[in-house]
């Protein structure tokens, strides 16, 4: 009887790995309803601006949620899928009735800076257990939105 599952991985390692990927999935679930919010709602001198850019992020976060949630399935598991488990998971909280721009833009930045901090909880994670395909995407999703938070500070002048 063999202890790895079906892409070669230890299950131990694979389980955490997919508990960890959940907590993530979560995050993006909640960061995701925040920025269609956002986009949605903001008003001011730079709505155009702003309404735009935000529709580009949370169609990228929607592509991510589906990534993250397939990365678990892959390793054998099972996503969350509840909304009740995503605001229990969550460390983003639903962000309500905001509609000012930076206040928006500050919003995202957070948020990003919570997907980063959990994505390199991860990526140590699937180092340690020599797996190339969840370290692969959270690397890639790190470098993206570090970018993606020096240039909204940029936006506000920071």
């Amino acid at each position: 009887m063999t202890d790895t599952n079906s892409i070669g991985l230890h299950e131990g390692s694979a389980s955490q790995l997919a508990e960890k990927l959940n907590h993530l999935l979560a995050n993006y679930q909640i960061f995701y309803m925040n920025v269609r919010g956002y986009h949605w709602n903001v008003k001011g001198s730079d709505f155009f601006e702003l309404h735009a850019k935000f529709e580009e992020f949370y169609t990228d976060l929607l592509t991510k949620v589906d990534e993250v949630a397939e990365r678990i399935l892959t390793l054998s598991h099972k996503p969350v899928h509840a909304y009740s488990d995503y605001a229990t998971l969550s460390h983003i909280q639903e962000d309500k009735d905001v509609h000012d721009g930076k206040a928006c833009v500050n919003g995202i930045i957070k948020g990003y800076q919570t997907l980063i901090e959990l994505q390199r909880d991860v990526l140590s994670l699937a180092s340690d257990a020599d797996d190339e395909g969840t370290a692969s995407l959270a690397s890639d999703y790190i470098r993206e939105q570090e970018k993606t938070i020096w240039m909204l500070n940029a936006y506000l002048g920071k």
